[in-house]
Order: C-alpha cells, then sequence, then structure tokens
C-alpha cells in the first residue's frame, strides 16, 4: 500500500505542475501581457492548450485505475490517505464527465472574456460586452449540466468554490444577516454623516508601494516565495512556493492600495501556510474560497484597521507622507481609515456595507441561473438592487455591474465565498481573542507570529480535510452564523461614530 500511496502522491504533483503553469500565465495575462489582439489571441490558445493537456493526464485510464486499486486496499487507519482519495474521488469523477473539447473551449473563452471586459470596464460600454456574457454563462450551465447538476447548475458552482454549500443554505445564512445588517448599517450611515472625515491626497505612488511592502513583510508575507505587483483588479494566486499577489494604486486613495495589499497578503499567507510536504495533494490545498476569504479580511479589516495596528503604523505612515498628513489629526486619520460610506464598488466599500454588496451579487446570480433574469436586463437589475440595499444608484455600468472581474472568468458562484468568509473570520477573532488575550498588545507592537500561528493551526494546517461549515465548528466550537460578524460590526463602528 505504501508504494501506491507514494506513487498517487507523485502523479498528483505532477498534474498540479500543469496547474501551477496555467497559474502563472493567468498571472501573467493580467500584469505583463501585451495589449495587442494577436498577443491576446495567443494567449487564450496556451492557456486552452494548458488546460486540455492537465485534463487529459488527469481523466486517463491509467490514473483512474490507480485511485481504484487504491480505494480495493484501503487502509482505513491512513487518515491522510483518505482524505487525499475523498477529494481526488470528488475532483476526478466530475473532470471525467467533462469532454477534452469543452475543457480547451471553456479556457479560451475565459481567456478572450478577460480582455473584452477589461476593455468594456474603462469603456462604460456593457451592451459590448453583453453576448460575451451571455456566453460565459452558457458555457457555466453546459458545465454543470455535463456533471450531472443541469436541475440546479447555481448550486454546482456554489459548490465549486465551497465544497458543501449551496443556495437554499447560502440564502438561509444571507436572509437572516440582511435583516440585521440593512437597519444597523443604516444607524452607523447617519453617524457619519454628522462626521467630517478628511480625503487622503496627493500620495506619491513609488512611498506608498515602500510603505506597504514594508507592512506586507512586517504581516509574515515571505517575499523570497512571493513576490506583488501592479494589475487592474487585485489578486493572489499561486501557491506556498510561489505566492503571487497584485494591488494598484492611486495618489488620491491611498488606503485602497495598502489595505488591497493587506487582504492579499491574507491569501498569501494562507498558501504559504498550507502543509509544504504536502503540496499538489488536497492536504496542500485550501479548504474552499469562503476560508481563503477568511484568511484576507481578517487580516484587512479585524487586524489592520484596528486602533492597536494604527498605534503602531501610524508614526511610520506620517514619516513617509509628513506634508499630506501634516493637518490630519491621528482621531481623524483613524475616521478616514474606518469611513463608513454609500460606495458603489465593492472593492473599496468599508466593513459595515460590504456584505450587502455581496448579497446584491448573490440575488444576481440566482435570478440568472434561475431564468428569471436576462443578460440584457443585468444593469437595470443590479442598479435596482443597488439602491435597495446600499441605498444608492452607480454613476455608469463601470461603478455599477462592470466593476468586477470574477464573470469574466466565469466565477460565478463565488461572490458567495466573500460574505461567509467575512462570517468565519468574526468567529475566528472572537476565538483567538479568547485564546491570546494579549493579542492587542502584540499587535500594538507589531508582532504578529503568535496570531499567524494560531491560524496556521486552527485553519492552515488542515488543508482541505474538512469543509467550510466543518471547519468553521473546529476552529470556533459553533456553528457559522452571522451573530459573531454583526456584534464585531456594532462594536466596532457604532462605539467608534458614537465616541468620536
Amino acid at each position: 500500500m505504501q508504494h501506491l500511496k507514494e506513487s498517487l502522491i507523485n502523479e498528483l504533483r505532477r498534474m498540479d505542475l500543469l496547474s501551477q503553469v496555467s497559474s502563472v500565465l493567468g498571472w501573467d495575462e493580467q500584469v505583463n501581457l501585451p495589449v495587442s489582439n494577436a498577443s491576446v489571441r495567443q494567449r487564450a490558445e496556451q492557456c486552452a492548450a494548458i488546460a486540455e493537456i492537465r485534463h487529459r493526464e488527469f481523466t486517463r485510464t491509467e490514473f483512474r485505475e490507480k485511485i481504484e486499486e487504491i480505494e480495493e486496499n484501503l487502509n482505513l487507519e491512513d487518515g491522510e490517505l483518505a482524505v487525499i482519495l475523498r477529494e481526488v474521488r470528488r475532483d476526478l469523477d466530475r473532470a471525467t464527465k467533462l469532454p477534452s473539447e469543452f475543457v480547451s473551449r471553456k479556457a479560451n473563452h475565459q481567456s478572450a472574456s478577460y480582455h473584452l471586459w477589461v476593455k468594456a470596464r474603462k469603456q462604460n460600454d456593457f451592451n459590448s460586452y453583453a453576448p460575451t456574457l451571455e456566453a460565459t454563462l452558457n458555457i457555466a450551465r453546459e458545465e454543470a449540466s455535463l456533471v450531472g447538476f443541469e436541475a440546479n447548475p447555481y448550486d454546482y458552482h456554489l459548490d465549486k468554490h465551497d465544497p458543501g454549500i449551496d443556495a437554499k443554505s447560502v440564502s438561509e445564512i444571507f436572509d437572516k444577516l440582511s435583516k440585521s445588517l440593512v437597519p444597523l448599517s443604516e444607524r452607523i450611515l447617519a453617524l457619519t454623516e454628522k462626521k467630517e472625515i478628511p480625503e487622503l491626497l496627493g500620495f506619491p505612488e513609488s512611498k506608498q508601494e515602500t510603505f506597504l511592502r514594508e507592512v506586507v513583510a512586517n504581516l509574515g508575507f515571505d517575499f523570497s516565495r512571493g513576490r506583488l505587483d501592479i494589475a487592474v483588479h487585485p489578486f493572489c494566486s499561486g501557491n506556498g512556493t510561489d505566492t503571487r499577489m497584485t494591488t494598484r494604486y492611486d495618489p488620491d486613495n491611498p488606503l485602497d492600495s495598502l489595505f488591497s495589499s493587506i487582504h492579499e497578503t491574507g491569501h498569501g499567507l494562507y498558501e504559504q501556510g498550507l502543509p509544504a510536504k504536502w503540496l499538489g495533494t488536497p492536504l496542500g490545498e485550501a479548504a474552499g474560497m469562503a476560508v481563503h476569504e477568511s484568511q484576507s479580511r481578517i487580516w484587512e479589516n479585524q487586524v489592520g484597521r484596528s486602533r492597536a495596528f494604527w498605534n503602531h503604523w501610524e508614526s511610520r505612515f506620517r514619516e513617509f507622507f509628513p506634508e499630506q498628513l501634516k493637518e490630519i489629526s491621528s482621531e481623524a486619520l483613524y475616521l478616514a481609515i474606518n469611513k463608513v460610506s454609500r460606495n458603489p464598488i465593492r472593492v473599496d466599500a468599508d466593513e459595515v456595507t460590504y456584505n450587502l454588496h455581496v448579497i446584491l451579487r448573490f440575488e444576481l446570480e440566482q435570478a440568472l441561473f434561475e431564468n428569471a433574469l436576462k443578460i440584457s436586463d443585468l444593469p437595470a437589475a443590479w442598479n435596482e438592487k443597488a439602491k435597495t440595499l446600499l441605498g444608492l444608484v452607480p454613476a455608469n455600468d463601470t461603478e455599477g455591474v462592470l466593476q468586477d472581474v470574477h464573470w469574466s472568468g466565469g466565477a460565478f458562484g463565488y461572490f458567495p465565498s466573500y460574505c461567509l468568509g467575512n462570517l468565519l473570520a468574526a468567529q475566528l477573532w472572537e476565538t483567538v481573542k479568547s485564546d491570546l488575550p494579549d493579542l492587542d498588545s502584540l499587535i500594538e507592537k507589531g508582532e504578529h507570529k503568535p496570531f499567524l500561528s494560531w491560524l496556521n493551526r486552527k485553519i492552515h494546517v488542515h488543508g482541505r480535510k474538512m469543509n467550510l461549515f466543518e471547519l468553521t465548528e473546529h476552529a470556533t466550537g459553533k456553528k457559522l452564523s452571522s451573530t459573531a460578524l454583526l456584534e464585531y460590526l456594532e462594536s466596532r463602528y457604532l462605539r467608534l461614530y458614537e465616541e468620536s
């Protein structure tokens, strides 16, 4: 059995190399690729070729027979092997149902779609992009049907990103959250209208980059195993050996690049914290995107926007930008860091209103997959829900339906992961504050290793052993719910705006 186990792991790692190549191609596409149509077409063909090769290798008969042989002789006491087989079997059963032609066509379309989205977003032209998005949605439906989810295609895409969840379970959680969050956000927004919150203008991008790189390294990100670049939409890709992160800069919005970087650092720390010895196998992979988002959001918000964090970093921030901050008091700066406003852009939204942005997208995706909403009617539906949930109407489609990169790549079902991740982050924060009662004083000293080590033990080390719901209970002792998040938001933001 041992030789079969080693052979399986070697096979998985070999196939993971192809996934890594695909990941680097995707990173390069958003960071370095020339803008000519010929470059774009060639990259689409490259992505399609790698996807087809990886799919062929994974689904070949010899590999399936190896899995079946191990399953027949499985030693139930080998828990690690049992997890690997369970997750590989799940992935293999689905991949086998997808024809190579479909895999290649999908990858080609995703690559081309991304560039069409970038152009449409820049030109505020949804109509030119609508046929491409329609094709992307049809491909997503086709994939769900091929693997056996024809009756409930949206459940398939939710489960792809977070195994074990479906539209019903997400709806139940989001309905409870929105009933309390909408009135809470309105209470806090009413308080913010009475405050004068300074604008942060004229921050040189080069100094922003130097400062945030210092912050990112201090949080624990290992730059010898990763890098930070610029892209249209911040993201993190790769694995713990080669972790690629991106951000973007705006001289009149320095907090955007900083918190985008801290957010992506959370993703990067998760990847770098996964068990290196299991790289290329399910035990060396993240539990799902909601868990991944919990790691990015907890560093960005619970840590990065806390008083303890800024008690440590404010003086350094002022060293980099003395002229820009000389008229801004510490309290005013902290209000700017934790500004709550009616912002149409999800990635720029504050903690209080952010989850309403996610609920908006979840409801629209449901309607699309249920054929209750047409692509052509999507901008109007978006604006209507934005008015209901956020109390605003985007000025244009660039600020509305075109703002996110996710649909260009067919990542339907991803958005709920952000909100579910926020729920888990709040429960983890509640738990770690009990486990590490001196956490605030450690953060104030710039000492983040104890918290990172705690996350390593509670989350990172487990890989894909547990799904979102199982891991939440394992790490916090409670089922996933909106309770901790609502208590956290009320405690931080009502107190902040009532006392300031």
